[in-house]
């Protein structure tokens, strides 16, 4: 047996942030020596941070990025290390990793394929490198390799596979596999979405074995840039079979995984799969060639493969529950705000926001410990005792009521805000509702009534709340969070200035009917280690309402769009798949029988309309988390035109078409 310990290592960077981005690299590469590691797989483009976006092109951040590997060489003596960066050669940027070994940079190797598609916009920053060519580099007065290379390190062969490039059909595992690479290390920037990480799990499992490799793949962690969540998770594999697994969704800065591999069990593999081929040792001038001598290792077991949340975060619930509250906290520390607010109306949206901060301190805490926890907040918030002395600081819960509102909320808002913890303030703002409406009735001299001016009447409700939010915001120097949902960005459902007020929209990427079926299981269940949440059913037992019409008119929220159910399915028909409307009234026919035809017919016509027209909403809500491909974020994932044709032809063609079902 060739026994080498490899190591994954899963960082909490930021883009630009030079000496936290480093400091989270050395100690990596630190925690790895303490561990014995041979070879550290760091996360794709961990010194500048993935999310720079267009400052990619700026030649003072990629002088910056250089300057700070060329700092971090020294602590790699003694460790195989890679560590990406972007890198400038011949009027192209290009996503490398640079392979370092015992203080000694071997070259770099480039990313093949870009990620071009939703979330990701790598095509605008990056060129492709092309398969199967490599080149020489000046930097300085040195000259290094770069391009499609594999690494020779004491007889060890290593390569690499750059994120997207393990996501293709025509992976360079393949070519690497002919060429007798014993590792494949693959440093990502994978994005967190509903159900990914079984995908992630996948290829790398059937690279290991597909190839004949032991294969390393590491990923970023937490709220990078904003908008995207990265869960982590450490993969490491050999034969097929998974030989460590890193835990998800952690609140710390760095995460390492490692596992003992057998160099010559892989070899053996290649062998009996036929993957090597002989005949490329004679092309030698792609691989290179470093000393370096390995330290024996003990052919003890490998620790044993975590299994950290393995089975509960199979719940699409167990996962929205972790990855938002860790966005939270990241986009609180990293914003440099002090705590959040949030306008409790004590109904499903606000309530479930509340409870997402519950979860980040519960979540937080229980890992760093409260010391650890408070370390990484500004100093303002260190004078606490416990964890619900904390939560009081962090979260204040705002509501606020005109004539319209209920007890029901009133009552349901001061129980959520009481379980949680949080500080709670009631106002009562209908005098100012009224103070407005006066204003305006004698400025165009008539008086304002529900009849004719219903929308108008129902909004200044919500945009008089924001005024006072933002100013206890503001006292607080707190972030305001959003309470608008996907559903509600997909027709508009929401008051511009109002609603939507705020400076992060946490759950505007998912869907109304969603968000009530997992305030149920925090009801019933909570999150694997925690407990449940009881206080709830105040909540869950609730008809959604806006309460912005007067209480005798019963408005819900249903009543003025349609079921939330059907709304959603619509939405995903219309936008996530592309059907035009009489395919999307087809599959409604067959998914929701129960409606009547024309019934069904009108309301697809109302989402489509209503789509349209309210574009221009969802280009100014609030940033918001990227959880899945129905996202509505015209700046990441769903663009549309704010101005357009409306669907009318289409529109039309529906309303034929529905009465010739009807006739039929």
């Amino acid at each position: 047996m060739k026994l080498i310990r490899v190591g994954a290592a899963v960082l909490n960077q930021t883009p630009l942030a030079w000496e936290g981005n480093q400091c989270n690299i050395l100690g990596a590469i630190q925690a790895a020596k303490e561990q014995n590691v041979s070879v550290l797989c760091l996360p794709e483009l961990c010194i500048t941070g993935y999310g720079c976006e267009d400052a990619f092109h700026s030649p003072g951040v990629l002088r910056t990025a250089w300057e700070v590997l060329q700092d971090t060489v020294a602590a790699t003596r003694g460790i195989i290390v890679s560590i990406g960066l972007p890198l400038f050669y011949q009027k192209g940027v290009f996503n490398t990793a640079c392979l370092i070994c015992d203080g000694q940079i071997a070259g770099f190797a480039a990313k093949q394929y870009l990620a071009g598609e939703g979330i990701h916009y790598e095509p605008r920053w990056f060129k492709p490198w092309p398969s199967g060519v490599h080149t020489e580099i000046i930097i300085g007065d040195r000259i290094y390799i770069l391009g499609d290379i594999f690494f020779d390190c004491g007889g060890i062969k290593i390569g690499f596979e750059i994120c997207e490039d393990a996501w293709v059909a025509n992976r360079p595992g393949g070519g690497l596999a002919l060429k007798g690479v014993d590792i494949i290390l693959n440093p990502s920037a994978s994005h967190f979405a509903f159900g990914k990480y079984e995908v992630r799990k996948r290829f790398v499992m059937e690279g290991s074995r597909a190839f004949g490799v032991s294969y390393v793949y590491s990923n970023l962690l937490g709220n990078e840039a904003g908008r995207a969540i990265y869960d982590g998770g450490a993969l490491i594999a050999c034969g097929g079979k998974l030989a460590a697994i890193g835990p998800r969704f952690s609140f710390a800065d760095c995460q390492m995984t490692t596992a003992l591999v057998d160099i010559d069990a892989t070899r053996m593999e290649q062998a009996r799969t036929g993957s090597f081929n002989p005949a490329l040792i004679d092309r030698p001038d792609d691989c290179v060639q470093i000393e370096y001598s390995f330290a024996e290792q003990s052919p003890e077991l490998s620790p044993p493969v975590h299994q950290t949340w393995e089975l509960s975060l199979h719940l699409k619930e167990e996962e929205f529950a972790r990855a938002i509250s860790l966005a939270l906290f990241d986009y609180l520390r990293k914003s440099r705000s002090q705590g959040f607010v949030v306008s409790l109306s004590g109904g499903a949206d606000s309530s479930a926001v509340c409870c997402l901060v519950g979860l980040m301190v519960e979540f937080g805490v229980k890992e760093l410990g409260l010391e650890g926890f408070m370390k990484r907040l500004p100093a303002q918030w260190l004078e606490v005792e416990n964890s619900r002395d904390l939560m009081r600081k962090l979260l204040l819960c705002v509501y606020q009521s005109t004539r319209n509102s209920s007890t029901t909320t009133r009552n349901a808002a001061c129980q959520v805000a009481g379980s949680l913890g949080a500080e709670f303030l009631e106002l009562d703002v209908d005098e100012m509702v009224g103070n407005y409406v006066e204003i305006v009735s004698e400025a165009v001299g008539r008086e304002l009534t529900w009849d004719r001016d219903d929308l108008a009447l129902q909004n200044i409700q919500a945009r008089v709340r924001s005024p006072s939010v933002w100013m206890l915001a503001n006292l607080r120097n707190a972030l305001l969070l959003s309470t608008s949902n996907r559903s509600e960005a997909a027709v508009g459902y929401a008051t511009m200035d109002g609603d939507t007020s705020g400076g992060l929209s946490p759950i505007a990427g998912i869907d109304k009917a969603f968000l009530r079926r997992w305030l149920c299981w925090m009801e019933k269940n909570g999150p694997e280690g925690l407990h449940s949440f009881p206080e709830l059913q105040v909540v869950t037992t609730q008809t959604p309402t806006a309460e912005l019409r007067p209480q005798e008119t019963g408005q819900t929220d249903e009543q003025d769009l349609m079921p939330y159910e059907l709304l959603d399915a619509i939405e995903r028909a219309a936008i996530r798949d592309k059907m035009m409307p009489v395919e999307v009234f087809q599959l409604m026919q067959s998914q929701f029988p129960q409606h009547d035809s024309l019934q069904l017919g009108k309301w697809i016509e109302r989402f489509f309309g209503l789509w349209c027209r309210n574009q221009w909403k969802r280009e100014r809500y609030a940033p918001s988390f990227h959880v899945d491909d129905e996202n509505l974020d015209p700046k990441t994932w769903c663009r549309f035109p704010i101005l357009s044709g409306g669907f009318q032809k289409e529109l039309a063609e529906l309303r034929v078409y529905v009465e010739s079902t009807r006739a039929k």
